[in-house]
């Protein structure tokens, strides 16, 4: 729970770790620093992203994994199984298996998750919802609910 030894993502930048196996995934796409994409995007697999995607991100499958490092950044709604993150999301997050939050990692918005682990300096300003056992479904769109017996936390966490 506590691993001090737990490694950046930006120091193991060519893999991530598959939380329904256990097994090491090659990243199999990588949005470099100087990329901006701009529009909707859907993958599967490994995705790094250094860049800038100002659109909704979504997997297609369960296996799939994001890598949001230091300088990344995404403006747009998040629906990814697996997350590694240390940039900045502005928009809301939805993961099926497990997030992890780096230092640097910063999210503006809801965050919607099965697992999380959240590392000292990571910011989240939005609600934490935790909803286990929920279905993977890379289609479904966020829809705002007034229902706060999920709520965990209050907005504007951040640990120290």
């Amino acid at each position: 729970m506590f691993k001090k030894n737990k490694p950046q993502p930006a120091s193991h930048p060519a893999s991530a770790t598959n939380s329904n196996t256990g097994t090491r995934a090659e990243v199999s796409t990588l949005i470099g620093k100087a990329t901006t994409l701009e529009g909707d995007i859907r993958f599967s697999g490994v995705l790094k992203v250094d860049g800038t995607i100002l659109g909704n991100l979504s997997a297609d499958d369960t296996g799939s994994v994001l890598i949001l490092d230091d300088d990344g950044e995404i403006e747009g709604e998040v629906r990814v199984p697996t997350m590694i993150l240390n940039g900045t999301i502005k928009g809301n997050v939805f993961s099926s298996e497990k997030i992890d939050l780096y230092p640097k990692a910063q999210i503006m918005g809801d965050v919607h998750y099965n697992l999380l682990e959240m590392e000292v300096g990571a910011q989240v300003n939005g609600r934490m919802l935790r909803q286990e056992g929920q279905a993977f479904d890379s289609s479904t769109r966020s829809t705002k609910t007034d229902d706060s017996s999920d709520l965990e936390t209050v907005e504007n966490l951040e640990t120290s």
